[in-house]
């Protein structure tokens, strides 16, 4: 399983944005020597294993233990500075409807293998499946809830509403994020 080094600089910006680069040290302090050279130093376009961002989402998640929303708000943070930049054409859209159903996948820009799929969808609502990704830790979860939100904005949506309905971690078959907006 791989994901974008974007996944990486984005946290790594967001924390700084949050506490500082004293809680930046304090995350990296956290990961395995061998490790933090690598995310320190890692491009937005590079190729990464998972399991580098998912260790550096555990160091963040015990740093950030008091404050439940952090993820959340990271994943926004990522789709609205970076995520922007780098895939304007697919985050902004004249609705919610059409960045949801285009052909062209923002999930599998960031991760591979797997997809979010649209199960459900209507004006203003529909309902995103994880297929064939195993994400492993409740902060990859957390941080969708926040970045679905964020990229339903964008693609002018008002007033939205994203929650993880389903959770693979929790049991269930897959994760499910049901969305709403205005």
């Amino acid at each position: 399983m791989f994901a974008k080094g974007s996944t990486i600089r984005t946290t790594l910006d967001f924390l700084e944005a949050e506490g500082g680069s004293a809680l930046v040290s304090r995350v990296l302090d956290a990961v395995p020597d061998a490790l933090r050279d690598t995310l320190a130093r890692v491009e937005a376009t590079a190729e990464v294993p998972y399991a580098h961002l998912r260790a550096l989402w555990q160091a963040a998640d015990s740093a950030l233990a008091g404050d439940p929303t952090w993820a959340e708000r990271a994943g926004a943070y990522s789709i609205e500075s970076l995520g922007v930049q780098l895939y304007r054409g697919i985050l902004l859209k004249r609705s919610p409807g059409e960045f949801l159903t285009q052909s062209v996948s923002l999930f599998q820009l960031y991760y591979h293998p797997g997809d979010m799929t649209v199960v459900h969808e209507e004006p203003g609502h529909a309902v995103l499946r994880l297929v064939g990704f195993d994400a492993g830790t409740s902060v990859f979860c957390r941080r969708q809830t926040g970045g679905l939100r964020c990229a339903i904005t964008l693609a002018g949506g008002t007033a939205p509403s994203t929650r993880h309905v389903r959770c693979a971690l929790e049991g269930d078959a897959f994760c499910e994020w049901e969305l709403r907006w205005g």
